[in-house]
This record gives structure tokens, C-alpha cells and sequence, in this order.
């Protein structure tokens, strides 16, 4: 209540100030000349001031290279993460030179050709060459990128039908991710959002032969050399999964499957050896540390130290948890990979396991007495 008071008076204040402004011009009228028309002075005092701001724009530039350029991604992790970065570099130099000729030729012109009294512009109905000139160099270099980019794109995505790929299901829902691999027959059996039901997640008709040996993870690992076939699910809205080391981004769409294909070229192990990545992580531990020392004053908990992972992270706005949507990717020898996929239980396993009857407890063993009537009778009688 207190807030909404504040806010009211607030808004008062500054229908007063504009009141009082509004007075004040009022009282202006015939005191002076019409000051809302600019003259000669005022026109050169746009113009230098014109060029004061793009100098800002280039030293802002300058500045933001140096302050931030070593937050940009190192060493890609994928065989095709090399071609990617080739990409958005030449992207980059293009924009940065189109941006700076540009920029000074419009805030140049802008101090050139400054009004002036009695002064006319001249009129240009119209000029083929300058048309042909800033329509054609456009046209070349975009579409020079864009075959660029589609080369990339079909050396990224295609793949053999009969090349010794690895089919990994990655499936997305607020707020967390899970994993399904295809098992020995490498092939991943058929998924409805219908069929989700107790330790089934992912909604697998275990009625299909091909899901037999599926086995679902909340872990991504990934063999170091092998191309690997994402398949994409959303359970709920629209995400993306995004893995920025490997240069990879898919959008994870309800109702449809999606796909990417990378190959991973660089071990968890082998890329917290690279030193740019060990900087990296001295650099967040040095924050952590400085923070740790406010939450012990504080008497709360001290910050873990940092340990470089991949990670996938998911890339859409998807909820009010979507900040926490990540999960942990070890790529590793493919040795490695093959023992820790063949310790996890397959889904139909789990499914049997949770779903298996309860026993019939056992009945406790009756033992019937019969008495002798004839001896009773006997002592009786004595």
C-alpha cells in the first residue's frame, strides 16, 4: 500500500513539474524570437556534435573488445565447430567494416552538408550506377554467406543411412532435461506424450520391439570421434537446446521431433587442460571466493569451487524455472562411454521392476491338536 501511495504521489509531482513547465513557455511568447527555429549556430553545433558521437560509438567499440573479448567461446568441441566459427568471423569483419564506413559517412554528411541559410539542397531525381552499386554489393556478399551457411549446414546434418552413427534422444519439459539412448539394436523405439506413466517420463510404448533395450539417463554422456543423431522432443512448450561449446542449437518443439548431428572431437578431461578454458575457470573462482567471503559473514554457506562442463542448456524463454533448465555433458573415450551405458538398466527393466505384483505374504503354519476324549473321560470318572 505503501508503494502504490509513493507511486501516486510521484506521478503528481511530475503533472506538476509539466504544468509549470507549460506556464513558463507561455510567459516566454514575444520575449524573444521563435527559438524553435534553428539557425546557422545551431546547425554547426549539431554537426560537431554529430561526429563527438560516432567517435563515442568507435571508442565504445574499442572498449567492449577489450573489456569482453576474452568471454567469447575458445576451442569448438565438435568436428564441424571450426566451419561455425569461420562463419560468424567473416559475419563479424563484414558488419564491423560495413558499420564503421557507414557510420562516419552518415554523421560526416551530417556536419558537411548542415543547413545554412539561403542555402539549397541540391536534387537528385535519380542515379542508376549509385543504385546498381549499393543494391548489387549487398546481393554478392549475402548470398556469398548464404551458400556459405548452407555448405556448412548439409556438412553438419548429413549423414549415411548406413554410417555407424549413435541415435540419442534428448527430451525437453519444464524444467529439466532427459536422455534416452538406443540401446544395442541403435535403433530408439517409438514415443507418445500419451504413454507417460510412472517411471515411463518420456512416454515409450514399451509395447515396441525397438524400445526393449532403450535406456533413459539424466546424464548426456558422449563417445569422443562418433557422429552422434540428436533427436529432439518437447513435452509441454517450445525450448532450445543449446550446447555452445559444441556449437550445436536446436529447437525442442511439442508435438513434432527435431534433429542435429555433431561429432564430439574433445574429451571433458582434454578441454579442462586447455588453457584458455583454465583461465576461464581461475577467473570465475576468483569471483566465487570474493562472494563466498560475503555469504560466510553472512553466516550462510561458502560457493563450491568451479569445475569446467559442457553443458546443455536450454535457449527459450520457457517458464519461470528456465534459468535452472541445464544438464551436465561428458564426452569421453568411447571405451569409456561403452562401460558406463552398459551399468545403466534398460526402461522396460525399470518398468518390470516398479510395476511387478506384490507377493501374497505368507499364512502362518496351522497346527491342529486333537485331544484324546478317552483319557479326559477316565480322569473324570476317578
Amino acid at each position: 500500500m505503501t508503494g502504490l501511495l509513493i507511486f501516486f504521489v510521484l506521478v503528481l509531482i511530475g503533472i506538476a513539474i509539466w504544468q509549470l513547465t507549460k506556464i513558463f513557455a507561455l510567459t516566454q511568447i514575444g520575449a524573444s524570437e521563435n527559438t524553435e527555429v534553428a539557425n546557422d549556430n545551431d546547425n554547426k553545433v549539431n554537426g560537431y556534435l554529430m561526429f563527438a558521437f560516432v567517435g563515442f560509438i568507435y571508442l565504445f567499440t574499442i572498449y567492449s573488445i577489450v573489456k569482453w573479448g576474452h568471454l567469447v567461446l575458445g576451442t569448438p568441441a565438435s568436428e564441424h565447430g571450426p566451419d561455425y566459427d569461420n562463419l560468424m568471423n567473416i559475419s563479424f569483419v563484414i558488419i564491423f567494416i560495413v558499420q564503421t564506413l557507414t557510420q562516419f559517412l552518415l554523421h560526416y554528411f551530417a556536419f558537411k552538408y548542415s543547413g545554412k541559410k539561403d542555402q539549397k539542397a541540391m536534387y537528385y531525381a535519380d542515379n542508376n550506377k549509385l543504385e546498381a552499386i549499393w543494391t548489387g554489393i549487398p546481393v554478392v556478399v549475402l548470398a556469398g554467406l548464404i551458400l556459405y551457411g548452407l555448405y556448412t549446414w548439409n556438412n553438419i546434418m548429413y549423414f549415411d543411412a548406413e554410417e555407424d552413427v549413435l541415435y540419442v534422444e534428448v527430451y525437453a519439459k519444464q524444467f529439466g532435461w532427459e536422455v534416452r539412448y538406443s540401446g544395442e539394436d541403435n535403433t530408439l523405439g517409438k514415443a507418445n506424450v500419451r504413454y507417460i506413466e510412472g517411471v515411463n517420463t518420456l512416454g515409450v510404448d514399451l509395447s515396441d520391439p525397438a524400445a526393449q533395450d532403450d535406456k533413459v539417463t539424466n546424464e548426456l554422456h558422449l563417445p569422443k570421434g562418433k557422429k552422434v543423431v540428436f533427436k529432439f522432443r518437447s513435452q509441454d512448450v517450445l525450448h532450445s537446446a543449446y550446447m555452445p561449446h559444441f556449437r550445436a542449437q536446436m529447437n525442442c518443439v511439442p508435438g513434432m521431433i527435431t534433429q542435429f548431428t555433431f561429432v564430439p572431437t574433445v574429451t571433458t578431461s582434454e578441454m579442462r587442460q586447455n588453457e584458455a578454458i583454465q583461465k576461464k575457470v581461475a577467473n570465475i573462482n576468483k569471483i566465487r571466493t570474493e562472494k563466498s567471503k560475503e555469504l560466510v559473514a553472512n553466516g550462510e554457506s561458502a560457493l563450491d569451487p568451479y569445475e569446467f562442463n559442457y553443458l546443455l542448456l536450454c535457449n527459450k524463454i520457457c517458464g519461470a524455472s528456465h534459468y535452472n533448465m541445464q544438464m551436465k555433458i561428458v564426452v569421453e573415450e568411447q571405451d569409456e562411454f561403452t562401460k558406463w551405458l552398459a551399468e545403466k538398466p534398460t526402461l522396460s527393466s525399470q518398468w518390470a521392476e516398479a510395476n511387478k505384483p506384490a507377493e501374497t505374504p505368507a499364512q502362518p503354519e496351522v497346527i491342529e491338536v486333537v485331544a484324546d476324549t478317552t483319557k479326559v473321560v477316565a480322569q473324570v470318572i476317578e
